[in-house]
């Protein structure tokens, strides 16, 4: 992807090669995108294919470089990033008021207007910097501090609906303070219009459709589909549409430097969408999920190529034509069940009898639940589901033993899979539920009433312990927008959709807004 420049009259006086090596520099930039734990390396090949330069994996983050054309892009079209950053300022700080100052050094009439709104968010990792909220108040007074001094006037603090938004990043004393191009997480994609309880998220259903490697060439089957957050995700990777297209507005779209028509281009373009010739399915046994992820399927205008349907697990059958499975049970965490145990136990079953000849995909959390699917998985992989570590299994179904499966020619683990489950330390050597559920042998039914228990007993000991130290004050807390707030821009067809639009349409193409 090449970088846009547009020659401007301060540069007349220059040489030709100086010119365009000046603009150059101005064009192209260090940029964060910000993932969950897991899901770097899968990010970092999505900005490689965009085109980004200098792509880097980091803790929850790959840092690239690109131009303005490449920050849209990356916040129009990539599935597995939930923030893009536009860093302005690395330095040093070892105290509160380091911060301060060099927060001070900034010309911040560059990047927000006196009658503008901002507000600052911050992730801090120090023995210095205790509490993040502190942090932001002190970036938040030097630029305040500025403006009286300069202008005799402020801009305000806006939670819900900024005109800009800043984020600091500290680890230990090494600071980043960076533009959010983003705004409202981009696991937000918009095409949700209700949800079961413990929803997948957005950004993590797409990095486990990506991690299997599908991109349309079978029939994809979630046979647990709670909202039907996979199923949308794997129609639009299938088509490889955006997963902006949903969205009403970025931050970026606030900012001086602003070009319309460049986004205008990014957004209408889909020249690069291809045609899916195969069928997604999703079923559940609860009805009232059936009847949100319909809802979502429809919001988000897929009803052509993802079919919805009311089936207990227990009651699926061998598809008719290759499918690939991809699926989240409930963990006995956020959602229970009579028991489940059992349920995985049931899932195993189907699996080996009715899904032969296919590649079937978990993610789950606790080792004891996969124990009772009784397959091999060809490959482990560590992801985090919020705060939960989980992983995410392979199972590829086959007819007979495994010794006629591999004299046959076939392979259950690739030559990638094998060297990514040779790699050391992927996974925490203490488990959580590991040590759970050794505390809680004692109890037969093993099913989540007991881990409730066990959490319960838990959070008295810490209340307990906690009343016995002393306290330390609290901070004030910052007031909270409304929510669910959307953004909104007068003048443009884009942020005038209403709650009955077509989310499957693109903006030139809106010519009946008022239909359902």
């Amino acid at each position: 992807m090449g970088n846009i420049f547009v020659l401007r009259p301060t540069f007349r006086n220059f040489a030709p090669r100086n010119r365009f090596f000046i603009i150059l520099m101005e064009q192209t930039f260090e940029l964060i995108a910000k993932t969950f734990m897991g899901l770097e390396p899968v990010l970092a090949k999505e900005l490689t294919q965009l085109g980004a330069n200098d792509v880097q994996i980091g803790r929850r983050m790959v840092s690239f470089t690109g131009d303005k054309e490449m920050m849209y892009r990356a916040n129009f079209q990539l599935y597995t990033a939930i923030k893009i950053l536009k860093p302005i300022r690395h330095f040093k700080a070892k105290s509160a008021d380091d911060v301060y100052e060099e927060i001070r050094k900034i010309d911040w009439s560059e990047y927000i207007g006196k009658d503008k709104t901002f507000a600052v968010d911050a992730v801090v990792f120090s023995e210095e910097f205790r509490h993040s909220k502190f942090v932001s108040y002190k970036v938040k007074d030097a630029i305040v501090d500025q403006f009286r001094e300069r202008m005799g006037c402020r801009p305000n603090i806006s939670v819900a609906n900024p005109d800009l938004r800043l984020n600091i990043h500290i680890a230990e004393d090494k600071c980043t303070l960076s533009l959010d191009s983003s705004g409202e997480s981009l696991h937000r994609r918009g095409y949700r219009q209700e949800s079961v309880e413990a929803p997948l998220n957005e950004v993590l259903a797409a990095g486990m459709i990506l991690l299997t490697g599908w991109n349309g060439d079978t029939d994809f089957i979630d046979p647990m589909c709670g909202s039907g957050t996979l199923l949308v995700e794997a129609a639009l990777i299938a088509q490889n549409m955006a997963p902006g297209l949903f969205r009403k507005e970025y931050a970026f779209e606030k900012w001086p430097d602003f070009d319309a028509d460049l986004f205008d281009r990014i957004y209408n373009d889909d020249s690069q969408e291809r045609e899916f010739k195969h069928h997604i399915y999703g079923y559940d046994i609860d009805m009232k999920a059936v009847n949100t992820a319909r809802l979502n399927v429809k919001a988000a205008g897929l009803t052509n190529c993802i079919t919805v349907e009311q089936q207990d697990f227990k009651n699926f059958k061998q598809p008719k034509e290759k499918s690939i499975m991809v699926t989240n049970p409930p963990y006995g965490e956020r959602i229970s069940t009579p028991d489940l145990l059992g349920t995985y136990k049931m899932i195993g079953e189907r699996l080996k009898h009715e899904f032969t000849g296919n590649d079937a995909w978990v993610l789950s959390y606790r080792e004891e639940c996969f124990d009772q699917i009784g397959l091999k998985p060809s490959i482990k992989i560590p992801l985090f589901n919020g705060s939960l570590e989980c992983e995410f299994r392979k199972y590829q179904l086959f007819d007979g033993k495994m010794k006629v499966f591999r004299s046959e020619g076939g392979q259950v683990k690739s030559d990638e899979e094998r060297r990514q489950m040779a790699e050391k330390h992927r996974f925490k050597k203490n488990r959580e539920f590991k040590k759970r559920m050794e505390e809680q042998e004692e109890n037969e039914e093993a099913d989540i009433r007991s881990f409730t228990f066990h959490r319960h007993d838990v959070f008295e000991e810490k209340k307990e312990r906690r009343s016995r130290e002393p306290r330390e004050p609290r901070e004030p807390r910052e007031s909270r927008g409304p929510k669910g707030a959307r953004f909104s821009k007068p003048g443009k067809n884009r942020f005038e959709r209403n709650d009955k639009r077509d989310f499957g349409k693109k903006r030139n193409r809106f010519d009946n807004d008022d239909e359902d």
